[in-house]
Formats: structure tokens, sequence, C-alpha cells
């Protein structure tokens, strides 16, 4: 009998975060595809010894597994009727190649799941305590990734239309191209305050508040993984909750 993709996602960072449908999904696993930015300490609390665990993640600058080579692994080993679970950090369909892999495992015939996670874009602000919408300062926020498919013939991501749509503005993946985004939004709403989460909810977590011209004339960099928030909520946070601080 053909065997079961299950896409699960690990959430922001910290291992606490997993969900408790997640850490079932991964004690039943046969197989465990692992993201790079996964922690080990996942896979080390809820994996079974006697599972295959494969560490599938890309590395900065197109190193490591192929997306199509995961893609074969996955009909591969799910035609041996095993119990395959893809596991991506935050949320498995959100920013990913997610969406993909479900429809390669349904073209092959194999059984789906997919366990949501705690996407980065709301869980590192909110783990703390910065609100991507507040009654008084903002009523919408729009989340958009800063690193689009190179393949595409133009953009698709106009952080400026993105900016004047939304109070909130949240970024994945952009620190390589901050001064870029910083520039384009700030055409759009003008010098509005950021924050930039590196690394968040993991003990290596750096926080840092500024203004888009700091980003944008290069004064303030990014590393990724990182969470860019933009919108007056970061001021906000940076004053009742963040105290002013600058880096942490």
């Amino acid at each position: 009998m053909p065997g079961k993709l299950v896409l699960v996602g690990a959430g922001p960072g910290d291992p606490e975060l997993l969900t408790v449908r997640a850490a079932r999904a991964l004690s039943e696993a046969d197989v465990v595809l692992k993201d790079r930015l996964v922690p080990d300490a996942v896979v080390e609390r809820y994996v079974p010894e006697d599972a295959k665990v494969v560490d599938v993640g890309k590395r900065p600058g197109g190193r490591g597994w192929t997306q199509e080579e995961i893609n074969e692994l996955i009909v591969r080993e799910g035609k041996r009727g095993k119990t395959v679970v893809r596991l991506k950090s935050g949320d498995p369909l959100i920013f990913g190649r997610g969406a993909e892999e479900l429809e390669v495992a349904l073209e092959h015939g194999l059984e789906v799941e997919v366990v949501p996670g705690v996407t980065s874009a709301t869980g590192v602000p909110s783990a703390l305590g910065l609100p991507l919408t507040h009654r008084r300062y903002a009523s919408s926020f729009v989340v958009a990734t800063g690193h689009e498919d190179p393949s595409k013939e133009e953009p698709r991501v106009d952080f400026e239309e993105l900016a004047r749509a939304a109070d909130t503005l949240v970024v994945l993946m952009g620190a390589r191209r901050l001064r870029e985004i910083a520039r384009d939004v700030r055409r759009a709403i003008g010098d509005a305050p950021m924050a930039i989460i590196e690394r968040g909810t993991t003990e290596e977590e750096r926080v840092r508040v500024c203004r888009l011209s700091d980003a944008e004339e290069g004064r303030v960099r990014a590393e990724p993984p990182a969470v860019i928030v933009i919108g007056e909520v970061v001021k906000w946070w940076s004053e009742v909750v963040g105290n002013g601080k600058v880096e942490g």
C-alpha cells in the first residue's frame, strides 16, 4: 500500500512552540525530511530512534538539496509504504515549497495530511508582545516575502502598494534586501518605525528598532533568519513593552 506524506510546521524557532498534533505526527514517522531552520531539539525530543532523519535544508547560495531531489525522496519513501514527515519551520504552507510537495505526493497516489504550524510572521512578534494590530494604531496587517522565485519574469511583490494597503507590514526572508525594501516602503508612507527580529523565539534572538531611513542608508543591517515589522505598532511596542530598547 502507498504510504503517507505529512507536512508538519515546527513553529517559529522555540521547540516548545511545536503543536501537540505536530509532536504526535513526528512520533509516528518512519522518515523525517527536516529543513535547515528546524531546531535539532525538535527531532531529538519527538522523533523515534529507529526513524530515518534526513536534513534536506537548502543553504544560502543554492547549495544543498534541490526541490526536485526532495520531491523524488518523498515519492520513493512513500511508495515503500512509509509515513514521511516533511518538517518545516513556521507553517508548512506559508512561503515554502509545501504546496509543490503536496501536489507531487497526490500525483503519485500518496495519502496526504497537513499539520499547521505557528508562522514566524505572527509568532515571533507576538512572543515579544509586539502586536501586529492595535485598536488605536493598526486595524490591518499584510505579510510579504522579501525573496521571490528568481525564475519569475518580474517580481510580484510591490512594497509601496503593500505599505499603502495595510497599517502594519511584515516581511519574511527580507534580510538580504533590507535597504531596497526600506526604500520602497519609505516612498509610500514616509520614515516609519521598523523592528528587525533575528532568530526570533530562540536563545540567540536579537531585536533592533530603527526608522526606515536607518535601514535604507545602511546604518542598520539584518542577518537571516529575520522577521521585519514596519508600522506605528513598532513605536508603541518600543515605548510601552520594549522600554525603548534598541537591541536585545
